[in-house]
Parts: structure tokens; C-alpha cells; sequence
């Protein structure tokens, strides 16, 4: 096995972990901006006022994004066992 055969399987792992965590985390960041404006605007300064809704957009992303997520990491995982025998 080669560097460079690593690399691009390191590449790929990093890649498909990006692309599974990218839904949570963008739904996390929308709601915490808006949460975010909302207090600004109201001069609301309450730390635990996020976490309830960013809890509940993360969960509500995940389950939208549950059918995705499984077909992206089984295409992974069945492209990575089809290449051992190259190795």
C-alpha cells in the first residue's frame, strides 16, 4: 500500500465525514443565528435560551437527513471493500 493510496483513502473518510455532519451542523448554525438576532434585537442576554431549539433543529435535520446519511456511508463502505482487493 502506497502514501498515496492512504491519502486518497483518508481523503475519502474525511470527505464522507463532512458530508454526514454537514446537515446537523448547518441546521445548528441557522438556528443560533436566528436566536442570535432575536436577542439582539430584545436585548434577551439568556445563555440556555439556544440549546432547546438548536436540540430540537439538530434532531429534526437528522431525521430528514437519516436516508442520505445511510446511502452515503453504505457507498462508502461498499466502495472501500471493493477496493481491498487493489491494496
Amino acid at each position: 500500500m502506497t502514501s498515496e493510496t492512504v491519502v486518497d483513502i483518508s481523503r475519502a473518510a474525511v470527505q464522507t465525514i463532512l458530508m454526514v455532519s454537514a446537515p446537523m451542523m448547518m441546521s445548528g448554525l441557522i438556528v443560533g443565528l436566528i436566536i442570535g438576532i432575536f436577542q439582539a434585537a430584545t436585548q434577551i442576554n439568556e445563555q440556555t435560551m439556544t440549546f432547546a431549539p438548536k436540540i430540537v433543529a439538530v434532531m429534526v435535520a437528522l431525521v430528514l437527513a437519516a436516508p442520505w446519511i445511510i446511502n452515503l456511508l453504505v457507498t462508502y463502505t461498499e466502495n472501500l471493500y471493493k477496493s481491498i482487493g487493489t491494496f
